[in-house]
């Protein structure tokens, strides 16, 4: 098994943290892995990864704890990831360094809306054009929709490009609550980020172990109802 660039930033935080991490949940037994109650443990079910695209995550604090957050599952189908956790003035020079690596082409993934047109990527053949010659890097802002807006506005994001998913329907995922009805959480918006860049073999795992990874934490969800 690879090394997941998220949980290894988690058990960082948790070195360095000088108190106890509690949350909701904090006394179910879960397997360090997966996160998910040791009775419904998926590990079995970890693809070897695919993705020819890299991944960036810049992590609210607390964000890399969280059983529900699904970035672990991107980490999971890609070999090249790498986790933060986001500070707007004094980033991680790892990060910076990441950003401006020039194997890579760092790329934003962020709603079109909050960025200068000119920054923006409309189709696949513009984020193929960004990216020629060099390993997409896809830059995920990870937390709540407001922790990302404002993650979104660091300097040293402000001159990169920015590719906004549209979706067409409503999420798949029951586990955190959306700010819009089209909202999609993390592991969707990889989905078609893979698929823009055609990384399709990719965005078909994620795509199958996000559904492997969301029956089961919805089986320790009984107020929850799985859609027919």
């Amino acid at each position: 098994m690879h090394r997941n660039a998220i949980l290894a930033l988690r058990q960082r935080e948790l070195q360095k943290a000088t108190r106890v991490f509690n949350a909701r949940g904090s006394k179910v037994r879960r397997c360090e892995h997966c996160l998910l109650p040791q009775a419904d443990c998926i590990c079995a079910a970890t693809p070897a990864p695919q993705a020819k695209s890299a991944f960036c995550f810049i992590m609210y604090t607390g964000e890399c704890y969280k059983p529900s957050n699904t970035g672990r599952l991107i980490c999971d189908i890609a070999a090249d990831s790498h986790a933060f956790v986001w500070d707007r003035t004094r980033p991680d020079p790892a990060l910076l360094a990441l950003l401006a690596d020039p194997r890579y082409a760092p790329i934003v993934v962020f709603p079109s809306q909050y960025a200068e047109a000119e920054r923006c990527l409309a189709d696949a053949a513009a984020l193929q054009q960004a990216s020629a010659g060099r390993t997409p890097l896809f830059v995920m802002l990870d937390g709540t929709w407001r922790e990302a807006k404002k993650m979104f506005k660091s300097p040293y994001l402000a001159k990169l490009p920015v590719l906004g998913i549209q979706p067409t329907q409503q999420s798949d995922y029951l586990l955190r609550e959306a700010a819009h009805l089209h909202q999609l959480c993390t592991a969707e918006v990889a989905i078609e980020v893979l698929r823009l860049a055609a990384d399709q073999p990719a965005a078909e795992q994620l795509a199958e172990y996000f559904q492997v990874f969301r029956n089961a934490y919805l089986k320790g969800k009984p107020h929850l109802q799985l859609p027919d």
